[in-house]
């Protein structure tokens, strides 16, 4: 059976952006994005990278772990303000938003259901696993469905923002298994972990 995947950046203090949920690698952001992370993108993640990166990285790898990408309302409208309306066409592009009732781009698929039984649906057919963008909602709404964590941890704190999972997640302590980590020169970590069950 195909995972859901909640691959994500982190701040060291668990915020996946600032307080105004704005891109924080856009041209006025605080992320750091070092020469050695994009070096690891690339090689093990190619698929993750967003189209106008992987044209600017002339990357054209079809990556092994995903197939398909969810996204909710918020997150899909930072790349429709930057003038981008899919920015994973080598993905099957699923948004999640119960106020939008079209998207500009055809192959985006816009998902009104309850993402629960979609994220179900999705895992009963055949291909790679299912990446979970976020945003933080999205996140929240799934939270009982993921079971991998992906956390690229930046060598930052913030001190307020967009959490991992947003305030309506609900309260259910979960066990996880660290399965794999690398720790980059740079002081960026990306570390695995899987849902362990009967936790």
């Amino acid at each position: 059976m195909r995972k859901l995947v909640y691959y994500i950046a982190t701040t060291l203090d668990g915020f996946i952006a600032g307080p105004d949920g704005a891109d924080p690698t856009g041209p006025a952001g605080f992320w750091p994005i070092p020469a050695d992370y994009i070096e690891y993108l690339v090689a093990e993640y190619p698929e993750t990278l967003p189209v106008q990166a992987r044209a600017a990285l002339s990357v054209t790898a079809e990556g092994t772990h995903f197939d398909t990408v969810l996204e909710g309302r918020r997150s899909y409208e930072i790349g429709l303000k930057a003038g981008i309306d899919d920015a994973y066409p080598h993905l099957r592009h699923l948004v999640f938003s119960r106020t939008l009732t079209e998207v500009p781009a055809p192959a985006v698929e816009l998902v009104a259901d309850d993402p629960v039984e979609k994220v179900r649906q999705l895992k009963q057919e055949d291909g790679k696993d299912i990446w979970l963008l976020g945003g933080a909602e999205l996140a929240g709404a799934l939270y009982s469905e993921i079971d991998r964590l992906v956390l690229k941890v930046a060598p930052l704190t913030i001190g307020a923002g967009i959490p991992l999972f947003s305030h309506k997640a609900v309260f259910d302590p979960r066990g996880w298994e660290l399965t794999g980590h690398t720790v980059l020169d740079s002081g960026a970590a990306f570390v695995t972990y899987a849902h362990a069950t009967g936790n």
